[in-house]
């Protein structure tokens, strides 16, 4: 039982957002991700700006398109140019009578 709990450790894995975690976050949350190539998608990162897609992370060396789709329900990519201070009418607008 305990074998099998450290064989699945990224099964149990929280998601993670690749456009804001660090490489030791990230490397702990995506299976077939090691300590170095998450170095290398946090540096891609600060280089050329948040991933727009998942699909991006195979702009990184050493991540191709079997890593990302074994990863693809762990990794999430939340959109940083959304904010939270969106403007949104405190009362309704009245609605014309017929």
């Amino acid at each position: 039982m305990i074998l099998l709990a450290f064989c699945s450790v990224n099964a149990f894995a929280t998601p993670v957002d690749i456009n804001t975690a660090d490489a030791r976050t990230i490397a702990d949350s995506l299976s077939g991700i090691g300590l170095k190539k998450a170095e290398a998608i946090v540096a891609y990162r600060s280089k050329n700006g948040a991933f727009k897609t998942i699909g991006d992370l195979t702009q990184v060396s050493g991540i191709g398109d079997k890593t990302v789709e074994k990863n693809k329900a762990d990794i999430l990519i939340i959109d940083s140019t959304v904010s939270d201070t969106t403007k949104i009418p405190s009362t309704p607008e009245p609605v014309a009578k017929k």
